[in-house]
């Protein structure tokens, strides 16, 4: 799949990265709309996880190669 991929037109790589890019941020924000009720305990799970994820987005991105 990833050869096949590898020998199209860069516009074309373009477009169906973002096309791919667009359909998961789509799939993320209609489970907001799919979920009436979260607990607290998910909730607190979900925002230390997006946190963890920031911090090691900062280490690996910014702070490990300086």
């Amino acid at each position: 799949m990833i050869d096949v991929l590898l020998h199209l037109h860069p516009v074309l790589q373009a477009l169906l990265a973002t096309l791919f890019t667009w359909a998961l941020t789509a799939l993320g924000a209609a489970t907001v709309f799919m979920a009436k009720d979260v607990s607290r305990k998910v909730l607190d799970w979900m925002l230390g996880f997006a946190g963890g994820v920031m911090i090691a987005a900062s280490f690996w991105s910014l702070l490990a190669p300086a």
